[in-house]
């Protein structure tokens, strides 16, 4: 069931990818991601409002830890990737990002004493091998000729804050149910990213209303956020950071996926090949045990 939820995950976060850069031009980074969280908040209270008031002192008394992980997760991971989704291609915003699970391994590692087995360590290099291999479209060599721009630099920070706070997670209190922690999670992030917000707004930063944006703030709110959020939550609880992490490889195998089935693209042969090497490195790091 963990793994599903890892699959589902990275499913629907992969049309966040897609959708970020296709509205790139009508809502502003900033802007798309603190509508998406209002969103999701507003989608969450009628069900965690009970938990909350019955849980508020031990959300007060945890207030640093929650504020910590609402800051990497909430303020800064989609905000940090819209914005590269404004100043950088889709290529790099994927292969960096795709990063992820190698820091998340490391910082588990460095930070927890965290173990790595020699299977993982194995399943890690063939998974980001296939991923390599799909963005380079089979012939790794081009690699060499990317430049990376400041967009590429927001996305490295956003997979540095998302790795450290999946690894964070750890430190979760235990007796907080899964709404109301992240209905607090959310409602903290936000008082964090209005500041922001309205800076975007001052700069002459602005988008305007249609059905396009409205159905992008939809689907931002629930699938990529809510659902998304408790998802991961859930299942890095019950496989810990390390074998989450590596889920993140799939993201470009299911926007490849995507971009087959709703905008015409072609499945080419390299594709399978990367998927494949991606789905090996999967299997080892968590089928097979030391």
């Amino acid at each position: 069931m963990a793994y599903l939820l890892l699959i589902l995950t990275v499913l629907f976060w992969s049309g966040n990818f897609v959708l970020g850069r296709g509205v790139n031009e009508i809502i502003p980074p900033v802007a798309l991601a603190f509508w998406r969280w209002t969103g999701a908040l507003i989608i969450l209270l009628p069900f965690s409002i009970k938990g909350l008031i019955r849980q508020r002192a031990e959300l007060r008394k945890n207030i640093g830890i929650l504020t910590l992980l609402a800051i990497l997760s909430v303020t800064n991971f989609n905000t940090f990737i819209y914005h590269a989704l404004h100043a950088t291609t889709v290529v790099n915003t994927v292969l960096i990002n795709s990063t992820t699970p190698i820091f998340i391994v490391l910082i588990a590692w460095l930070g927890f004493k965290e173990r790595i087995t020699t299977r993982q360590t194995i399943g890690v290099l063939i998974s980001f091998i296939g991923l390599v291999w799909i963005v380079s479209h089979g012939h790794p060599a081009v690699l060499l000729d990317l430049r990376f721009s400041k967009g590429d630099l927001w996305t490295l920070a956003a997979a540095l804050s998302w790795a450290l706070y999946t690894v964070l997670l750890r430190k979760r209190p235990g007796n907080l149910d899964p709404l109301p922690f992240l209905a607090a999670l959310i409602a903290i992030g936000l008082v964090f990213l209005l500041p922001v917000y309205l800076w975007e707004i001052r700069s002459g930063v602005t988008f305007h209303f249609s059905s396009t944006v409205a159905a992008s703030f939809v689907y931002v709110a629930v699938f990529p956020s809510v659902l998304s959020y408790i998802f991961w939550n859930r299942a890095v609880a019950i496989v810990g950071p390390s074998k989450a992490g590596i889920f993140m490889h799939l993201m470009p195998v299911f926007s490849i996926v995507l971009a087959f089935m709703l905008l015409g693209e072609t499945m080419a042969f390299y594709h399978l090949i990367g998927i494949l090497l991606i789905f090996i490195g999967i299997f080892l790091i968590t089928m097979v045990k030391e």
